[in-house]
């Protein structure tokens, strides 16, 4: 690590990050007036330091969760009604039907849709309450709603309930998204409710669902800091995080929040040392916009974006307690070397990683951003078990996540100096390379193993050659550059235009569907999801099979085209 890095992380203090993270305890901060005041803090804060701070102040389309219940056998029963389910403070009344769900036992399968198969049918749901186990994610709800539910009660694993967001719709709808928006009332009850619900359901009884919440245009303030490189300023790593929260959210994400403030503290007092820039932006609307803040970002500045941001590093749920390791961290294949040497040598500690989800603020696959994190930290599995936890989607595994227990005892001290560490030399070692830390290489050989696995599942339904020897193709042409690179045969300033250039083909290719420019819907992405209807074959009989092959072709050919244009990319730079 050079010099210069290391006394970047000697300079880090728990002084300032803690006692935002002690404030932000005493502070609620998804009502829209309320995130607007916790942004003053911060820039409060950021000012007091130094630190030059541009507040944005977009309108974002957000649903702002009041309360809900749920009336059993004249009985009131407490729940929570998950953003964008449709508000319904009356009430409505209905018929139960179960939708067995599973709860899942790793952070890796949780936003899957975990109904059982077929169980979701218009002639079992249509007209009725859906109760099932599950947080309120919105692949199943989405199914639900299509199949004609008329309402829908996710049953939450444990004694609390969990806030959530129902809507697939990724940041504030456009028209193409409009008609995604739900439109049927949802709820999360606790896990005993959930039971007694379950036992009715099947008998003829009615319950009675209310849920009270306030949809529309909001303005809310996004705070950005830009610590300019002295080399390359217009090229920069984007840090960021959100600062919205349910409740007082101190695990998720005042930790993250502290985080982005004191690294914005050191950078700025370690101002001009780096070759490219770091710009740090806190979100508002992830909580009640599905993600909003970032969305409005990557929208209002997606020329920037696609043009200079070399790598994007999110930031949540960072410093929480008993988070002693470094597991299912998010990453991108190029990233996953640079990200594992960064803790290694922060921490001494080994880590591991998974593909990024359809979540967080992955706002910037459709552009074609690299990206490395997500959520941080965790407990290990063996304490997690031991004390009979579920898998939650932040706070370092503590099931405190998205409830009002997410308090000040879910921080620590000592982990979050250590967490900020690791994120300040992550996006000071960015910044700062001679030659982008990113490794395509690995991301050809990612391609190469899924399409090998897509091969066999299609059998000799669907001939996945020319994806393969595209991919072939790539890796070889990615080999040759690389070489060259080392040698020092490519001029360190092409060599890392193509680097960051070969995102904007690559990682759509491999995170979306859509369009660049556009959001795919926050509901799970397969590896080269193009070609992923080659493990669906055998679902598709009769007509249905010609539609799926066309289906495939199609996508074979944008895979191949891709890799032809990121081995252009990579010629033209040696």
């Amino acid at each position: 690590m050079p010099d210069h890095i290391s006394r970047m992380l000697d300079d880090v203090s728990a002084a300032a990050p803690w006692e935002l993270v002690e404030t932000f305890a005493r502070f609620p901060r998804w009502q829209a007036n309320d995130v607007n005041r916790s942004c003053d803090m911060l820039v409060e804060r950021l000012t007091k330091h130094g630190v030059p701070v541009t507040v944005h102040e977009p309108e974002l389309h957000l649903s702002v969760p009041h309360e809900a219940s749920v009336t059993i056998d004249g009985k009131v029963h407490r729940a929570k009604p998950p953003a964008y389910g449709k508000s319904v403070p009356g009430g409505v009344e209905g018929e139960i039907v179960y939708i067995p769900g599973k709860i899942s036992k790793s952070i890796s399968t949780l936003m899957q849709k975990n109904a059982d198969a077929g169980a979701i049918t218009p002639e079992r749901v249509g007209g009725k309450f859906a109760v099932s186990e599950g947080f309120a994610f919105p692949q199943k709800m989405h199914e639900l709603e299509q199949a004609g539910c008329a309402g829908i009660i996710a049953v939450n694993p444990g004694e609390d309930i969990h806030w959530g967001i129902c809507t697939s719709i990724w940041g504030t709808p456009d028209l193409d998204d409009l008609p995604r928006k739900p439109k049927i009332p949802v709820i999360a009850v606790n896990n005993p409710t959930g039971r007694k619900l379950i036992e009715l359901a099947g008998t003829g009884k009615k319950v009675t669902i209310k849920s009270r919440l306030e949809e529309g245009w909001f303005r809310q303030k996004l705070p950005v800091v830009d610590i300019k490189g002295k080399e390359e300023p217009e090229k920069f790593v984007l840090l960021h995080g959100h600062y919205d929260s349910w409740d007082v959210g101190v695990g998720d994400n005042a930790t993250g929040n502290a985080t982005l403030l004191e690294i914005a503290r050191v950078l700025w007092k370690h101002r001009g040392t780096l070759k490219r820039s770091v710009r740090v932006a806190w979100w508002p609307g992830h909580s009640t916009g599905r993600y909003a803040g970032s969305t409005w970002f990557a929208d209002a500045f997606a020329i920037d974006l696609d043009e200079n941001c070399v790598l994007q590093v999110n930031c949540d749920s960072p410093g929480c307690r008993w988070a002693t390791e470094f597991k299912d961290i998010s990453w991108m294949s190029e990233a996953e070397g640079f990200a594992q040497k960064v803790i290694k040598e922060v921490t001494g500690q080994p880590s591991h990683g998974e593909r990024p989800h359809r979540a967080g603020d992955y706002s910037f696959n459709n552009i074609g951003i690299s990206s490395a994190f997500m959520l941080s930290s965790t407990m290990p599995d063996a304490l997690r078990e031991q004390k009979g936890y579920y898998a939650v989607g932040g706070c370092g595994g503590n099931i405190a996540w998205h409830t009002e227990n997410d308090t000040i005892e879910i921080a620590d001290k000592d982990i979050m100096v250590r967490d900020i560490k690791v994120y300040l030399a992550t996006v000071a070692g960015a910044a700062d390379a001679e030659i982008l830390p990113l490794d395509w290489r690995a991301t050809a050989r990612e391609f190469q193993g899924t399409i090998d696995k897509y091969q066999k599942a299609a059998g000799n339904h669907f001939d996945l050659g020319p994806a393969k020897r595209a991919a072939e193709a790539l890796a070889a042409t990615l080999e040759e550059f690389y070489g060259a690179v080392a040698r020092g045969k490519v001029e360190a300033k092409r060599a890392n235009n193509a680097i960051a250039r070969l995102a904007r083909t690559l990682v759509p290719i491999n995170f979306t569907r859509e369009a660049r420019f556009r959001h795919d819907p926050a509901t799970p992405v397969p590896p080269l999801p193009t070609l992923a209807t080659a493990t669906e074959l055998a679902q598709h009989t009769g007509s249905t099979r010609g539609f799926a092959l066309t289906q495939l072709t199609r996508g074979q050919n944008r895979f191949v085209a891709a890799c032809r244009e990121a081995e252009r990319e990579v010629r033209a730079a040696m």
